[in-house]
């Protein structure tokens, strides 16, 4: 993907930058958990757009979660990569293309019990609010 832009959220920015700048050296350990950088392209702007965001692994498999800390409205990378499902995937120095996916019922009820155990809160955020927070599946191309 073309050349990406941050987050417009200023501790994610920072996070992300500083992520990809060392080769997430300063990063990919956040708060004692593993994080990914996600890049999308932006549905309206056609823009790449990246992120950090903790993740889980399901076999060769990354999982991430669309919280949003409990919003009741998806975050836009979610919304990105539902309608363009190509992405690009920072893991480490590991950078390689994926396609995500939501999981399915099956899947999510699999894979909740994971997120929640590397990151409790999202089991709050998801108490906050009436929207089912979707779990994603990201698998390398």
């Amino acid at each position: 993907m073309p050349d990406a832009l941050d987050s417009a959220i200023p501790w994610v920015a920072e996070h992300t930058r500083r992520y990809v700048e060392t080769g997430g050296e300063d990063g990919h350990l956040w708060r004692g958990v593993p994080t990914l950088v996600l890049t999308t392209r932006g549905r309206r702007t056609g823009q790449s757009r990246r992120n950090a965001l903790i993740y889980g692994q399901d076999a060769d498999r990354y999982v991430i979660v669309a919280s949003r800390g409990g919003d009741p409205h998806h975050p836009h990378w979610y919304r990105n990569l539902v309608d363009e499902p190509a992405v690009g995937v920072q893991v480490g120095r590991d950078k390689f293309e994926a396609r995500a996916r939501t999981a399915s019922p099956e899947e999510k009820e699999r894979l909740w019990p994971l997120m929640t155990s590397i990151w409790p809160a999202y089991a709050e955020y998801q108490a906050r609010t009436a929207r089912a927070i979707p779990v994603v599946i990201l698998e390398r191309t």
